[in-house]
């Protein structure tokens, strides 16, 4: 799995970060799983058509001491098809942008 992983939290990292996530994005069915769900003008190509597959969303669980930010783009209602892939460039860069907001607004040193 592609992935971002952020790791050596401290518990008060770990505290901010899972409040900020709370505060920015949506809950998953699990305590700690949360959503970046993505806009439509950040559709890949394969995604682009396949809009009653929609939403798509991008990963983000939060463990005991690391936040791991998963690049598969997925769909909330099928899950064989060309338009779950990995996250394009600009999909990406997306995640980057989101992570280096958290992590400045925060204050995670780790």
């Amino acid at each position: 799995m592609r992935q971002i992983v952020i790791d050596e939290l401290s518990p008060m990292e770990r505290d901010n970060i899972d409040s900020y996530l709370k505060r920015t994005l949506q809950p998953g069915p699990m305590i700690g799983l949360y959503w970046i769900v993505l806009p439509a003008d950040l559709f890949s190509e394969a995604q682009q058509g396949h809009d009653n597959h929609g939403p798509f969303y991008m990963a983000v669980e939060v463990e005991q001491t690391l936040v791991r930010f998963e690049l598969l783009v997925r769909s909330q209602s099928n899950l064989h098809c060309t338009c779950i892939a990995y996250a394009s460039s600009t999909q990406r860069q997306f995640v980057l942008d989101l992570i280096d907001r958290m992590i400045e607004e925060e204050l995670i040193k780790a």
